[in-house]
């Protein structure tokens, strides 16, 4: 008999439940497909290493997992209080009837056991179909072949889920059993008559504070967007905690503002029903400002998180092919007496012969290869480069190292590595020199400084410059733009005696992948003995600073496609919960207001107003309460985006607008989604009480 009547319960408020259990069976399927990823990984083609970062990627789940568990655990809580809240008449009926309170906390036990089962059987099963889309975007992300890939259900996701869910609804049963063991018939048959109170704000108090709060988020706005060098990290906390504040501020006193700013305007305000309309806005704003906030701050870092996840997914693949055009590179360098930095005198060591005295031929197994030197002087800092202009620039960039000394390489072996790449080389006259870099932020730094003509001394020679601004250029193999700053001077104008860094870059003699696989094994195997028989017994002995590391393609790609895909899940995971916890609240505040003016709806059906017009001011009510924080939030994320946009650019990478029209279009999806269900539901709420 219960059963039943919990089953009619719900199939009755269905249009009630369409809000929370929608947003269940989102929740559900996103916790599974994120924890099934692993699984997923298994049957596709990829390298050990990269197996490592999947294994790595899937910690990284499992600890978000628990912080995405615990805001889900919140959002279902607080969507069930606006359903008991929606069904206080129908308890009050049941106690009128004489059913004992015991006996209504068994159905709420009953429907929650059953809107529980078939919100985690729907999301799972749709959960098993979007994991094949992660599968999918593993592969992509990790350069995977697909070819072995099968369709897959992951049992431990299943557990994990239906464990992680399992206590949400447990949790749920216990409060709805308090809440019914504390109610009254009394307070359950006054609750729709009951009207919160609210206290109108002085517009003379409203209007100062919008303006402060504006102007302070201006001036934050300009700091984060074009004064980044200003940002020290108490000022940056500080920025976010006054952001936060300042939000708050400015939905206050726009709640206290945007009624009487309308009332003024006389041919708008007596227009059809905007004055029950604008009321009614003004009513759910006051009421709401704190969470509005949230909502508007949580908004704003799906927006950030979503858009960098995607940039970063975006410029993986392109940055590796532009940054990383050689197979295989070691360097080595040395300081006499253990001294760090380039203040010691560099001892020189060629970095074949080690490998010869260690029983190996560096340039084996290689299709083509150069083999340099680069140069310090250590009279030749960035301060000495930067001349007159230096002091100036140390106040706009304190945190640069000064005193280090400048790298030097010459022509001919930077032009030799520029053929080995595929680029462009340079030519320079006797006199002259150039500066190669790519990082932004140096970049910007040493264009401020750089002049045509500009002299600098190099190994007791001047040199001017050839150009008023950095070659956009490189030598290291890398994942980004990490150059900040390489002198290519003339061949006449090296000094051999200061010669630091021994360095080997080549290319493989290998036609495929797996040829190219063998090779790289080889060569880690000979860098690892050459530790071990050469350079780890040399350190012990003569005690100075040594540097040497192999970098190769292979390695950079999995450590960068590892980063990316840690990076990108991550924020996927995260920024999804936050859109569709901001989303859903909106909407249960919303149905829970529209649930509490019903008689006001029915009062304007009996003084004339047709539905369709009662239709349309709903509309708008529901449109406004849901754009007004996501407004806010795409203010401020003009402008955290620009931000990102400079810190993601200066670690090469790039390409931030397509991500955000990728991120705008899904949130239009997910927020449109649950603004069109929350407007129909709201429809259904009103409408249930026309006589």
């Amino acid at each position: 008999m219960l059963f039943k009547l919990s089953l009619n319960n719900i199939r009755r408020s269905i249009r009630d439940y369409a809000v929370y259990f929608f947003t269940l069976i989102i929740g559900v399927s996103i916790f599974y497909s994120f924890n099934s990823l692993s699984t997923q990984a298994a049957y596709l083609r990829i390298e050990n290493d990269e197996h490592d970062m999947i294994e790595l990627l899937k910690d990284f789940i499992s600890g978000v997992s628990v912080f995405v568990a615990v805001v889900l655990g919140l959002l279902i809580v607080y969507a069930n209080r606006f359903l008991m809240k929606r069904r206080n008449k129908e308890f009050a009926l049941y106690l009128m009837m004489g059913m004992s309170k015991r006996r209504i906390s068994r159905i709420l036990l009953t429907e929650t056991v059953i809107i529980g089962i078939s919100s985690l059987l729907a999301g799972l099963l749709l959960g098993i179909g979007l994991s094949q889309l992660m599968a999918a975007l593993t592969a992509n992300l990790f350069d995977a072949d697909m070819s072995a890939y099968k369709f897959t259900v992951s049992s431990s996701a299943v557990v994990k889920t239906v464990i992680c869910f399992g206590i949400m609804y447990l949790v749920v049963m216990i409060l709805n059993v308090a809440v019914i063991g504390k109610c009254r018939l009394i307070e359950l048959l006054q609750s729709g008559k009951r009207s919160e109170i609210i206290k109108q704000k002085k517009m003379w108090i409203c209007v100062p504070v919008f303006l402060i709060s504006a102007a302070v988020l201006a001036y934050e706005y300009f700091v984060v967007g074009w004064h980044m060098e200003k940002l020290s990290r108490e000022r940056f906390a500080l920025i976010i905690a006054g952001g936060a504040v300042c939000t708050f501020l400015l939905f206050w006193s726009v709640s206290g503002m945007i009624l009487r700013v309308v009332m003024s305007m006389k041919g708008v305000y007596f227009r059809s029903l905007n004055s029950f309309t604008f009321r009614q806005i003004s009513s759910k704003i006051n009421t709401n400002v704190m969470s509005m906030t949230v909502i508007c701050l949580m908004l704003f870092l799906t927006i950030c998180l979503l858009s960098s996840a995607f940039t970063v997914r975006n410029s993986m693949r392109s940055n590796i092919e532009e940054y990383c055009p050689a197979d295989f590179e070691v360097t080595y360098s040395e300081k006499e007496g253990g001294e760090t930095g380039f203040d010691g005198s560099p001892v020189f060591v060629d970095i074949e012969e080690m490998y010869r005295q260690a029983g190996f031929e560096l340039s084996d197994n290689m299709k083509e290869y150069v083999h340099f030197h680069r140069y310090t002087d250590t009279d030749l800092t960035l301060e000495s480069f930067c001349g007159e202009k230096a002091e100036e620039l140390k106040i706009k960039y304190p945190f640069i190292a000064w005193n280090r000394a400048e790298e030097i390489v010459k022509l001919s072996d930077y032009n030799k590595v520029m053929e080995l790449y595929g680029r462009e080389k340079l030519e320079l006259a006797d006199n002259e020199f150039v500066i190669t870099c790519n990082f932004e932020n140096a970049l910007n730094l040493r264009n401020s400084a750089l002049s045509k003509g500009l002299v600098i001394n190099v190994f007791g020679r001047e040199l001017v410059s050839k150009t008023d601004e950095c070659v956009d250029s490189f030598i290291d193999l890398s994942a980004q733009h990490v150059n900040d700053g390489i002198i290519i001077i003339p061949d006449s104008a090296a000094d051999e005696s200061f010669a630091s860094v021994d360095a080997f870059i080549g290319n493989y003699k290998a036609s495929d992948k797996e040829e190219k696989n063998a090779i790289e094994k080889i060569k880690r195997e000979e860098y690892e003995k050459v530790c071990d028989t050469y350079i780890d017994p040399y350190s012990e002995n003569s005690g100075n600073d040594i540097f040497c590391d192999i970098d190769t393609k292979a390695a950079i790609n999995n450590n960068a496609v590892g980063l990316g895909a840690i990076v990108t899940f991550v924020c996927l995971y995260i920024g999804l919960i936050f859109l569709i916890s901001c989303a859903a609240i909106l909407a249960l505040k919303h149905l829970s207001d529209c649930t509490d003016s019903s008689e006001r709806y029915e009062m304007l059906r009996k003084i004339g107003a047709g539905e369709k017009e009662i239709n349309s001011s709903l509309f708008r009510q529901t449109g406004i309460f849901f754009m007004v924080p996501l407004i806010l939030a795409g203010v401020h994320s003009v402008f955290g985006m620009k931000f990102a946009s400079d810190v993601l650019g200066s670690i090469g990478t790039e390409g931030i607008m397509g991500s955000v029209c990728i991120t705008v279009l899904m949130i239009l999806t997910v927020y449109g989604g649950y603004f069109l269900i929350t407007y129909l539901c709201s429809r259904y709420i009103i409408k249930s009480r026309k006589t």
